[in-house]
């Protein structure tokens, strides 16, 4: 469970079948397929990030939130871990494939960008954070690509609201563990200086950004009033949560709008869903 982040991934792969679901293709819930889907979006997910945990594992130990992870903490070699990431791979291509190529194809660019882009820019430049947002909203466009087999209007707006939505989310995070950050040279906030005001002005620029892109989903079509009204809702309480974080400056603000974007996602998902049209 700690080689493949399992928390991480399955928040990457719950987007990945609410947009297979959100598809316009897909009118009925067949389970069977459901199930696959997530176990092959789990799969290719798990072996980006066992990649990660390969390439990071010396800095990995540096740092508290991830000193116990496997190949940090020493209880699992680089060999098995790199056996478990290639077969991952392959088997979660195979799954995705047989739902659609375009949605294998999309998955293996998310696992390439997020392994040998994102992973060592951390230690480069902020710069990281842009190129991670990437894969990170990708998995709207696997399961849109599963259900539909094409990338229409639907899944770019759903990955356009996922990738902005990484922003605050992960410059929060950012903010609490900005010292084992720093002790393991990782530069992943959008200011040198680290946690200040520049860095939440950022947070509360992309949680307004958040507004007008969360009106697409009603104004294309894809879903109704009801879950227009709440997609707002829950924009207004990222932007307030950013903005408080501005106003106070404290790790609490930050762990604040860290847990917002958590419950964020999943409830403008399953709005839009129950309200598919």
């Amino acid at each position: 469970m700690l080689l493949i982040k399992f928390s991480l991934s399955f928040m990457v792969v719950f987007s990945a079948v609410i947009s297979y679901l959100l598809a316009p293709d897909v009118v009925a819930y067949d389970w069977s397929r459901i199930i696959l889907l997530f176990a092959g979006g789990m799969l290719v997910t798990g072996s980006a990030n066992a990649v990660n945990q390969i390439v990071e594992r010396d800095t990995d130990a540096l740092m508290k939130r991830t000193a116990k992870r496997p190949l940090a903490s020493g209880r699992m070699g680089v060999t098995e871990a790199w056996a478990f990431a290639i077969i991952a791979l392959i088997a979660g291509l195979v799954i995705l494939a047989d739902f659609s190529w375009l949605a294998a194809a999309i998955a293996l660019v998310s696992w390439f960008i997020y392994a040998y882009m994102y992973t060592p820019l951390k230690k480069v430049s902020s710069i990281a954070v842009l190129v991670g947002a990437v894969p990170g909203a990708l998995p709207c466009l696997i399961g849109w690509a599963a259900g539909q087999e094409a990338l229409t209007t639907g899944g770019w707006i759903l990955f356009t609201l996922q990738f902005f939505w990484q922003f605050p989310h992960f410059w929060a995070i950012a903010w609490i563990a900005h010292k084992d950050y720093s002790n393991a040279g990782f530069k992943l906030m959008p200011s040198v200086e680290g946690p200040g005001k520049y860095s939440a002005i950022q947070s509360v620029v992309y949680s307004l950004v958040l507004i007008p892109v969360g009106t697409l989903p009603y104004l294309t079509g894809m879903s109704g009033i009801v879950s227009f009204w709440i997609v707002m809702v829950a924009n207004l309480f990222m932007l307030l949560q950013c903005v408080r974080l501005y106003r106070e400056m404290e790790v609490k603000a930050a762990r604040r709008v860290m847990f917002s974007s958590y419950i964020y996602l999943p409830v403008v998902l399953l709005a839009l869903l129950a309200d598919k049209l």
